[in-house]
């Protein structure tokens, strides 16, 4: 006899909490195969298709497209003809770990092969529902029940609430958190009347949505700045020997080479030098953590908003093979195909502002990090060049620092070095 299996959005990793539902590639009556794509999600890092573990023939969807839903909340169900080995085992997985959703292994499938369907004639009775302990007093629901997250069932039970009395807000009828916190709250005294003129006020004005990208960055940005007391230190540097160097390099034969990646070169060479700055401090071990590898960030404008892809092992690349790894990283991340995994674990950022016509800045450092290295325009300037008034090509460098983990010796020697470098790049050759 066919049973029916609830399959529920994993947790993508990362702290990621919620994910919105982008792209149906299954409908109700298709038969998937195991750990075939059902869906393509959006979280707040990156558009990502989910494989189902389950194989069989789809009973139900949760959530249209556009539909944001939470770690934890149904996918889809699949009817299966018997329990195969893979779906026993990742039902015993889920029963020991008390239903809690797990990180999703292998997912971000290559997205060149469409996902693969077909069509057979939908399941009617022949079809059972998901075991459920419903009271046979109470109205069978349509479809599924819907399951809600560990968290709010846990709250529900510590608070003696029956959940089949709720009627859920969320997708499909889905109980959240925010309905068991309604359950539990006495009833309201009726609310004084308000003033008109209070009402016009509050209607006034656009109301954007804190959330996906945006809402991801407020919160990194605000835990930042509550965690981490930076300071910034800055310096104008003469960029004119940095840019007739690159110069020479982009005239042989062979890819060019971009600012940004011997900025990124001297930058490795900088934390080689004073490696407290490519650091992370553990609050829970009351611990720095130095860290032996170079994981590259640099910030990438998108359509999206602002993202920051990771070059890994940066120390280990010649500036070419950074050059193109920016632009690898850059084309996937305006196209929308960056993986969490392209955008997590950097050590070390370098934000180049000049691309927006900007000399300096005091950026917030991007946590869990240190430091990070800001670059302005490189633009035209009087400078005072062996004793004579010359015009130069300047750039103002800034550096903000965790000041847990170094002192400002530290960080004034890190800047200085690497303005040292950009002035007379023949510095560089000694740490090579």
């Amino acid at each position: 006899m066919p049973q029916v299996l609830e399959f529920k959005l994993p947790d993508l990793g990362e702290g990621l909490t919620e994910a919105e539902i982008v792209r149906w590639l299954v409908a109700v009556g298709d038969v998937v195969e195991i750990d075939q794509p059902v869906v393509e999600v959006e979280t707040a890092k990156a558009m990502v298709e989910v494989p189902c573990p389950y194989g069989g023939v789809v009973t139900a969807r949760f959530g249209e497209e556009g539909t944001e839903l939470p770690v934890g909340a149904p996918l889809i169900t699949v009817a299966v003809g018997s329990v195969t080995e893979p779906a026993r085992a990742a039902e015993a997985e889920a029963e020991g770990s008390g239903n809690v959703p797990r990180p999703l292994i292998g997912y971000g499938t290559d997205h060149s092969s469409p996902a693969r369907r077909r069509r057979v004639r939908p399941v009617t009775a022949a079809v059972s529902a998901p075991v459920a302990a419903v009271p046979a007093a109470a109205p069978a629901p349509a479809g599924p029940v819907p399951v809600i997250s560990p968290l709010v069932r846990k709250l529900a039970r510590d608070n003696g609430i029956d959940l089949r009395a709720l009627r859920g807000s969320g997708p499909e009828g889905l109980i959240l958190r925010a309905d068991v916190e309604a359950a539990l709250r006495p009833a309201a005294p009726a609310a004084a009347p308000v003033p008109a003129a209070a009402v016009a006020v509050a209607a006034q004005g656009e109301r954007i949505p804190l959330k996906g990208l945006r809402g991801a960055v407020a919160e990194k940005l605000s835990r930042s700045r509550r965690e981490i007391p930076e300071a910034t230190c800055w310096v104008d540097a003469d960029a004119t020997e940095l840019m007739a160097a690159r110069a020479a390099m982009n005239a042989v034969d062979g890819p060019k080479i971009s600012v940004l990646a011997l900025l990124a070169r001297i930058c490795t060479a900088a934390l080689a030098k004073y490696p407290e700055l490519n650091s992370t401090v553990d609050l829970a071990a009351n611990e720095i953590v130095r860290l032996p590898a170079v994981h590259l960030g640099f910030a990438a404008q998108t359509e999206r908003g602002l993202m920051v892809p990771v070059v890994r092992d940066a120390q280990t690349r010649s500036p070419e093979s950074l050059s193109a790894e920016f632009a690898r990283l850059t084309e996937l991340a305006r196209a929308g195909r960056l993986t969490p995994a392209d955008l997590t674990g950097g050590t070390f950022t370098l934000n180049n502002y000049g691309v927006f016509g900007v000399d300096g800045s005091t950026p917030i450092i991007n946590h869990p990090e240190a430091a990070m290295l800001g670059v302005g325009r490189i633009i035209p300037k009087p400078w005072v060049y062996r004793g004579e008034l010359a015009v130069r090509q300047v750039v103002q460098l800034s550096l903000t620092f965790d000041h847990r983990v170094c002192d400002g010796g530290a960080a004034g020697g890190f800047l200085r070095y690497v303005a040292d470098c950009v002035e007379n790049p023949a510095v560089l050759l000694r740490e090579l």
